[in-house]
């Protein structure tokens, strides 16, 4: 029975996330069951497509991507893969009329990390980051909305924000991983030789006024999602202090993390001023 291989499908998509990122896993437990698994299904491609480019060295990455890609727009078209990522993730655009737009330009920014190495203007790094991040945003919030479109246009710059300042605080803790591993450098004119305290306070303050603008939708969204987004954000948030507190020549030589113990007790009292009515 096709609902049989659904539920595998929507397992496996599961299990990416929860293998993959423990803090997101956290946080997309703290949904409401009704959205939960679609933002799984979301997270699984995603992950599936950053793997491809980021890990799969000693393979030929464009002919693998090339592959996963002509597979998505099957899945799209014929509603149901044989990759089970990729089925659930297509019952999840339809399910809430996500745009193909958004996913159409997630992949361009994928396939960029096939071959661009650096982003030298601002103009470049803003649509490299749109692609990657805010388009992500912008399909969970679908979810998180349950398609409703007068809701998703109030938030939509709220969602696009946050997934922009996710993706930035990334870039910054992965810079010497990014530089030495896949010799990319994000940042316009910022790489791991030059990034000095002036610099990273630029960046980090450009990250705070994306959170501010995110945070304000945060308090607009639906009961079922405000929660895992909020404890999303104070992860972020703190991860975001402590590369602030980190000397910028630690972060060219270590990456900075949230250590398990410290996300658990994050998620506990981010729970507790939720519960409070504290998130304001």
């Amino acid at each position: 029975m096709k609902e049989l291989f659904d539920i595998v499908s929507e397992a496996c998509s599961k299990k990416v996330t929860e293998t993959y990122s423990t803090s997101f896993s956290l946080a997309t437990r703290m949904l409401g069951p009704t959205i939960r698994q679609d933002i799984y299904n979301i997270y699984g491609f995603v992950r599936f497509a950053d793997e491809i480019v980021d890990s799969f060295h000693d393979y030929n990455k464009e002919l693998l991507f090339n592959r996963f890609q002509n597979a998505l727009e099957e899945a799209l078209q014929d509603h149901i893969s044989l990759n089970p990522i990729l089925n659930s993730f297509q019952a999840t655009v339809y399910k809430y009329n996500i745009d193909k737009k958004l996913i159409d330009t997630f992949m361009d920014s994928m396939r960029l990390d096939l071959t661009k190495s650096t982003y030298s203007t601002t103009e470049e790094f803003n649509d490299y980051i749109y692609g990657s991040a805010d388009v992500v945003g912008l399909m969970c919030l679908k979810v998180f909305v349950k398609g409703d479109s007068e809701k998703y246009n109030e938030l939509k710059d709220s969602a696009m924000n946050l997934g922009s300042a996710f993706q930035k605080v990334n870039f910054l803790r992965d810079l010497k991983e990014d530089y030495e591993n896949l010799s990319r450098t994000y940042f316009p004119n910022t790489n791991l030789e030059s990034l000095d305290e002036i610099s990273k306070q630029k960046i980090i303050a450009e990250i705070e006024a994306n959170f501010s603008k995110g945070y304000n939708g945060i308090l607009l969204l639906p009961h079922e999602a405000k929660l895992g987004v909020f404890i999303a954000y104070r992860y972020y948030k703190r991860l975001l202090k402590k590369l602030q507190q980190t000397p910028a020549i630690e972060i060219k030589n270590a990456r900075i993390r949230v250590p398990n113990i410290e996300k658990i007790g994050l998620l506990t009292r981010s729970y507790v001023k939720y519960q409070l009515n504290l998130v304001k």
